[in-house]
């Protein structure tokens, strides 16, 4: 399976690893299916939505 990193988009990530979703939902992140997903990293996702993209990070990594 692919690594996860914070520079892929949202709709990579879902694409790669689909777990992820209920993950983002959880810390807040629920513009999952939005153009903006296709279009911004995880990182700036994560800025926008004021999360700390490392504490994101670790979660995903936990699946």
């Amino acid at each position: 399976m692919a690594e996860i990193t914070k520079e892929m988009t949202i709709g990579e990530i879902l694409r790669t690893k689909p777990e992820v979703a209920p993950v983002l939902l959880d810390m807040g992140m629920h513009c999952l299916g939005c153009p903006s997903a296709q279009m911004e990293s995880l990182e700036q996702a994560a800025m926008v939505h004021g999360m700390d993209i490392d504490v994101l990070m670790s979660k995903i990594n936990a699946l």
